[in-house]
Formats: structure tokens, sequence, C-alpha cells
């Protein structure tokens, strides 16, 4: 084996390569690492600026609450409720009302959409009733129907008017004076 000047520094440049690369490997590990602890010892600092954030807030809760508290002892005088203020049911409820003085409203009545049984209508709906005069919409007289009934033709009258109307603004008619 003749190695010659020329291959003997071949090989000493590829070694010498080779070491650079591997160098060069260690050292993009060395720093990837590195990246990594910052990053880490970062999300720690956040998750630390959390949590003293929190404990201010907590420490300013818990000191309104003192001030809260003395103010309270001081001018109001207000106490927690004791489990004998609660009621158990309806029934104790109702034992605490009183009785309607002289002069008193009427209770408010709520109205209840349940249809009686009298009424075997096929509508489900309620029939009208006047609030004046609280007679039902069937039970008007002829003319009271007849100016309904006018009402109810003039409002077609109205659609229908509306309806050519809309049809009428979507055309697009060119003006004679354009076309000449």
């Amino acid at each position: 084996m003749n190695l010659t000047s020329d291959r003997i520094r071949s090989i000493g440049w590829a070694s010498v390569l080779c070491l650079c690369a591997a160098l060069t490997l260690a050292l993009t590990l060395r720093v990837n690492a590195v990246k990594s602890q910052v990053y880490d010892a970062e999300k720690r600092i956040v998750w630390v600026q959390q949590d003293i954030d929190f404990l201010q807030t907590e420490f300013q809760t818990r000191s309104n609450q003192q001030a809260l508290k003395q103010l309270n002892d001081l001018e109001f005088g207000y106490k927690a409720p004791v489990a004998g203020q609660y009621i158990e049911g309806e029934r104790q409820l109702a034992a605490l009302g009183k009785a309607a003085g002289p002069g008193a409203p009427e209770p408010i009545r709520f109205a209840n959409a349940e249809k009686p049984a009298s009424q075997e209508t096929g509508s489900s709906l309620l029939a009208m009733v006047s609030p004046v005069s609280g007679a039902t919409a069937a039970a008007l007289p002829e003319a009271g129907a007849k100016e309904i009934r006018k009402r109810e033709e003039e409002r077609e009258e109205l659609t229908r008017d509306a309806g050519a109307l809309g049809k009428r603004l979507a055309r697009i008619e060119v003006a004679e004076a354009a076309q000449q």
C-alpha cells in the first residue's frame, strides 16, 4: 500500500470534515437542549406570574371582605341567616300571609290558556272578546260584522296593489328618449 501525499491529504481533509460534522451535530444538540431549558423556564415564569396574580387577587378580596365586615358591624348590623329563618314549604309560607285589609286591591290573577269544556269549536284558538262589553266576535251585531268585512276587503286590495307595485319596480323599462 503506497500512500502518496495527495491521498494522505484527501484522507486528512475527509477526517477533518467528519470531525467538523460531528462537532456541529454535538453543538446543535446542545443548543436544542438549552432552548428546551429556556422554554421550560419561561413556562415556569408564566405559571409563577399567574400564581402571583391569583394570590394578589385573593389578598385584595379578603382585605375587602374584612373592610366590609367592619363596615357592616359598625353601620348596618346585618347578620347571616340562620336555619330557623328558612321555611319548609308552601304551607308554612301561606301561614305567614295576612288577610287583606279594608280597601286593599284585589289580588292579581293570571290568565289560563285552557279551553273550557263547554266550548267545543274546531279552532284551538280562544275566541276574541271585547274588553269593553265582554261579547265575543261571534255575537257582534250585523253592522259590526259588515264593517269588519269591509276592512278585510280593503286590506286585500292594498295587498294586491303592493304586489303590483313590487312587480313594476322589479322591471327595468328603457325610456323612449334614451332610445332615440
